[in-house]
């Protein structure tokens, strides 16, 4: 069957809108010095302006699945375009410490709702055969944002003004609005559950505790105690919410779905996977311009090589995926995509380009394959009414596994450091980190390996295939 045009439109607007909030996440780094100029603080105070941005989307992300039952998928999408629009107008305009802080939870709350109700929409209105594609093309930005950011700011600032690392979203995002406006269909859930008011505290104290503390410890942003209270805190209201779900028919994280084998194995194989390559993008930047004493931008031109690879693989998931099936390809690509994790412990100074840039080229290619594996795999058992709590819980999962993933990575340099008694990082500090985040990594392949064999069929095109090839071969025989 041909793929109809909004099966080929919607995955783009929805990537294009992804893209952009993967890389407002992290394209500040490189131009916290010339924003704290600017307004007249100093870099270690405009942290904040990061951590805010973060706790904005960790608290608002388990609102969106029922936020687009309520209001409509489509409405919503391009309300969350709108308000990311202008908290980037107001990044830009501010002033002082305090309204750039605020322009960036106002910028938080727009992506929260961007991520998962972009997904939500594809998953709805693109056929279920053609997901994998579409989802092949909505995982790039997820990959490219966080590697490209933050070489992409440090151009920006340095070419051109920091104030159009926050500009840059106004044009693109009137275009996605505009085209969410003719291609997105306008679909509404009949049966609408009330809101989890009390659901709605806890996860969102018990994420924003976790993902904040997590990302924050070991980078001696914050005094120990207070990042100790904040994932204490996090735990404590996570535990919280498990057990006032249990008791909720509507709870806004729905755990009930993780019976399902196959969303199972994707939140939690996932979770474990993630927490390897969400280090990447921190430890990677961090060895190649202490360790190597390249500059940002020169780092940022080797880092994403590893998005390139992920492009490379698109056009192939499916026909892997086809060919294998979910289940192989899921344990048998965790154990390799963690391979070329650990290949980057080989990175030290003299060490030829070419050769860390074939590494991460070859790694972010099967990196591609497994993201697009176990997002796919995650709805392969969920029936319509459910769509939308499973993608919310889904993306409260990313969030905070990506956290979790670069505090994995903060903590083993850390403790390197202090088993050598030392204070300034250098390049020997980092391959034991590498070799933690890969173990972390390869034990996702645990999870995948309880799949059954034929998990996630319908999607991949498998048993359609089968049974042509068995067709042929009885034509052939008669």
């Amino acid at each position: 069957m041909e793929p109809k045009l909004n099966d080929r439109v919607v995955p783009l607007i929805v990537a294009v809108s992804l893209f952009m909030e993967n890389m407002d996440s992290t394209v500040i780094s490189t131009s916290l010095p010339a924003i704290a100029r600017a307004l007249g603080t100093n870099p270690l105070a405009l942290k904040l302006a990061v951590t805010s941005y973060l706790l904005s989307l960790a608290i608002c992300i388990p609102a969106s699945g029922w936020t687009a039952d309520r209001f409509g998928a489509r409405n919503v999408f391009r309300a969350a375009i709108a308000v990311f629009i202008l908290g980037s107008i107001g990044c830009a305009a501010s002033h002082s410490l305090e309204e750039f802080v605020i322009a960036r939870v106002v910028q938080g709350m727009g992506g929260a709702m961007m991520t998962p109700v972009g997904r939500l929409i594809m998953v709805r209105s693109v056929d279920k055969h053609l997901l994998l594609n579409a989802m092949a093309l909505v995982t790039v930005p997820a990959l490219i944002g966080p590697i490209c950011g933050p070489p992409l700011g440090g151009f920006i600032t340095t070419y051109a003004s920091w104030h159009w690392i926050f500009l840059i979203n106004v044009p693109i995002g009137l275009v996605g609005i505009v085209m969410a406006s003719w291609f997105i269909p306008d679909i509404h859930v009949e049966h609408r559950h009330p809101f989890d008011f009390v659901g709605f505290a806890l996860s969102g104290i018990g994420i924003a505790g976790l993902a904040f503390g997590l990302s924050v410890m070991g980078l001696e942003f914050l005094p120990t105690r207070v990042v100790a209270a904040l994932i204490g805190i996090g735990a404590i209201a996570t535990v919280a919410y498990v057990i006032h779900a249990k008791r909720t028919p509507a709870p806004i994280l729905d755990l009930s779905l993780l019976k399902l084998p196959t969303y199972r194995a994707s939140i939690v194989g996932g979770f474990l996977f993630r927490l390897g390559v969400g280090a990447l993008p921190f430890l990677l930047p961090l060895l190649l311009q202490i360790g190597f004493d390249l500059t940002p931008f020169q780092s940022g031109l080797i880092t994403f090589t590893s998005a390139l690879g992920s492009m490379f693989m698109k056009a192939a998931v499916a026909s892997v995926l086809r060919r294998f099936g979910y289940r192989n390809v899921l344990l048998y690509n965790a154990l390799i995509s963690s391979i070329f994790l650990a290949a980057c412990a080989t990175f030290v100074p003299g060490m030829p380009f070419w050769a860390m840039i074939a590494i991460l080229l070859s790694g972010g290619f099967f990196r591609s394959l497994q993201f697009t594996s176990i997002n796919t795999i995650a709805y392969a058992e969920i029936d319509p009414p459910r769509m939308s709590r499973a993608t919310a819980l889904t993306a409260a999962a990313q969030q905070l596994s990506l956290s979790t993933g670069v505090a994995a990575g903060a903590l083993v340099v850390e403790i390197t450091l202090r088993l050598k008694g030392s204070v300034a990082m250098a390049a020997a500090d980092f391959p034991p980190a590498f070799l933690v985040i890969s173990a972390l990594a390869a034990s996702a392949a645990l999870i995948f390996m309880r799949l059954p064999a034929d998990a996630g069929e319908e999607l991949s095109g498998r048993r359609l295939a089968q049974r042509e090839q068995q067709v042929e071969l009885a034509d052939q025989r008669s």
